[in-house]
């Protein structure tokens, strides 16, 4: 007999935990099925995005992943100036820009990430996980789903020589880029492979080269080398473009440290251990379908594939789990209808073939065939390295309009620096309790709520003050509507009030009962939703309204999606127009 589950996650991967998480996080009934015997031990893929860190750090698990990891704040550029078979040091340039993110690129092998992960899944509760499964058959029955409670996919596996049948409501293939799910249901991979052959070492170098702990990158006479600084103090990854007509299959260890040392002259150049080595074809891919009726969906590596060096793989697949695991949560609880998954597609979809066409652009500026018959330069070839770093930070994904995304073109006369459809950028605030600095994003976690950033303006104003008293109250109507009896009432929508002006100047009676909500086990009053946009004793002054582009006489209503992207500006008053848009997508429960 088939076993029944509301989610079946197929793959262990960076997409598949993510979602997952947010499953555990919003008590739905999930399984998680994995062909490896275990959790993966070593790890491949390493570079962690600055969006990847804001993830973690959303759902509260940054501080091992920034414990244990190296962080990358500095480049160095090495060329061939005189073509005379030696390299020497151009220049020095910053990882990223401070604007991009406040949190750090860093470099962490990703057995390291999914157990942080793990670790935070069976914090939450169990990890029905079942190891040494293997993915046979996936069938959809399209009419079953046409019923949002119908177990309309039926999967087939096997582990250790036992046939296994599942039921779900759902199943996400998050099985990598030779997905059983995706040939199951009959989708393709499209896209091309070129002739540049790259090869990739996790190494201890015995060198005298200077700067083997920071990243770098070499244009040798030699061909293009790239080195990524591992955790710890020794080990370090070279990425090695090979010679022209070089073939995959023909690629050796030795061939490779060979022609490391040729790069490195006149550095000495010697290794001392090889941890891991592999070859590959630069190649981009996209599958030709993402989901099959919105109840088998594809995600990370199994619907598009990257080149290792612009650092997507292993971080867009997280986003994508992150992507559709809020939306499971939500569907599966009753907030929100199915339709919501839709979403999942358009802005997946939509965001791989733009990161593709990234990677295509950011895979030639290394190739030095390409970069020869373009006249691209080594000053070029750096310039276009560092403008790219919004792309290879992870920050430059954009959300069309859609149910859960507002684009108004007047948005930016009340907050010039916020694009709906993106991540909110930070800035720091201090909280009015307690007199803390934090950054904003930090009052807004992943735990499944919408939430409501009012930038109000200094309310010492009686005009200020009457216009917040009347929001306050409408919101409060707004988000009775859709939350369940008995449940908390920021569990759904849930206020953040950012002031500006004096934080000592403003008593508790002159906040709102809506920003200061009684919730808990306790039935406490919540203190920590009111922030300023102050001096802090310690860390000076953020200057948030300036930051988000916010007059302080006009205001700014921002509403903030589970996942951080921004999917609304508006005034102050608008109180219809958030109405409007909840009912969009979220159940009324009363």
């Amino acid at each position: 007999m088939a076993e029944k589950v509301d989610v079946l996650i197929c793959g262990s991967g960076s997409a598949g935990l993510c979602a997952a998480l947010w499953l555990s996080l919003y008590g739905i009934s999930y399984r998680v099925i994995e062909k490896r015997p275990g959790p993966l031990e070593i790890g491949q893929a390493d570079g962690v995005q600055t969006r990847t860190v804001e993830i973690f750090d959303a759902f509260n698990i940054a501080e091992p992943l920034l414990r244990d990891s190296y962080h990358v704040l500095e480049i160095a550029f090495w060329v061939s100036p005189n073509h005379d078979g030696t390299i020497r040091r151009s220049h020095f340039a910053a990882d990223k820009e401070t604007a991009i993110s406040h949190q750090p690129h860093v470099i962490l092998n990703q057995a390291r990430l999914n157990e942080i992960i793990i670790d935070e899944i069976r914090r939450v509760g169990e990890f029905p996980v079942e190891y040494g499964t293997e993915v046979k058959t996936v069938e959809v029955d399209a009419e079953l789903a046409a019923d949002p409670e119908a177990y309309a996919v039926r999967v087939t596996a096997e582990q250790g020589g036992v046939a296994k049948e599942y039921a779900a409501k759902y199943v996400l293939g998050c099985d990598g880029a030779h997905s059983t799910v995706r040939k199951a249901l009959g989708f393709k991979m499209l896209g091309d492979t070129s002739d540049s052959v790259w090869g990739v070492m996790d190494v201890y170098p015995l060198t005298d080269f200077p700067d083997i702990r920071k990243k770098a990158v070499i244009h040798a006479d030699a061909g293009n080398l790239m080195i990524i600084p591992r955790e710890g103090d020794s080990m370090v990854r070279f990425y090695l473009e090979l010679p022209t007509g070089t073939k995959v299959k023909d690629v050796s260890l030795e061939s490779l440290q060979a022609h490391a040392r040729k790069v490195f002259s006149p550095y000495r150049m010697e290794i001392a251990e090889t941890a891991w080595w592999s070859a590959y074809a630069i190649g981009q891919r996209r599958a030709d379908f993402f989901t099959k009726s919105h109840r088998a969906f594809l995600t990370g590596d199994a619907c598009h594939t990257h080149s290792p060096k612009a650092g997507q793989g292993m971080n867009v697949s997280l986003q994508d789990g992150y992507n559709i695991g809020w939306k499971l949560g939500a569907v599966l609880t009753g907030q929100s209808p199915a339709s919501l998954l839709e979403t999942y597609v358009s802005e997946r979809e939509s965001t791989a073939t733009e990161l593709i066409e990234f990677d295509r652009y950011f895979t030639q500026l290394f190739s030095s065939k390409y970069r020869a018959a373009n006249g691209i330069t080594s000053e070029q070839f750096a310039e276009g390295f560092v403008k790219s770093g919004r792309y290879t930070a992870g920050q430059a994904v954009k959300y069309d309009q859609s149910a859960i995304i507002s684009l108004n073109p007047e948005s930016k006369t009340l907050a010039a620096n916020v694009d709906i459809g993106m991540r909110l950028p930070t800035a720091q605030v201090v909280r009015w309790s307690d007199a803390k600095a934090v950054q904003l994003p930090k009052l807004l976690p992943s735990v499944g709520r919408w939430y409501v950033v009012i930038f109000a303006g200094d309310i010492n104003d009686a005009a200020a003050a009457a216009r917040l008293e009347k929001t306050a109250a409408g919101l409060k109507a707004v988000a009775e509507q859709h939350t369940p009896a008995g449940a908390d009432p920021d569990s759904l929508i849930d206020p953040v009030l950012v002031l500006s002006g004096k934080r000592t100047s403003v008593s508790q009676e002159a906040i709102p009962e809506f920003f200061t909500p009684v919730t808990g086990k306790w039935k406490m009053k919540s203190l920590h939703k009111v922030v300023f946009d102050d001096e802090s004793y310690n860390s000076g002054h953020g200057h948030a309204y300036e930051a988000y582009g916010v007059d302080p006489a006009v205001g700014a209503l921002i509403i903030v999606r589970p996942d951080q992207y921004t999917a609304k500006v508006t005034t102050v008053a608008d109180v219809e127009g958030v109405a409007s848009f909840f009912q969009g997508f979220l159940n009324k429960v009363r």
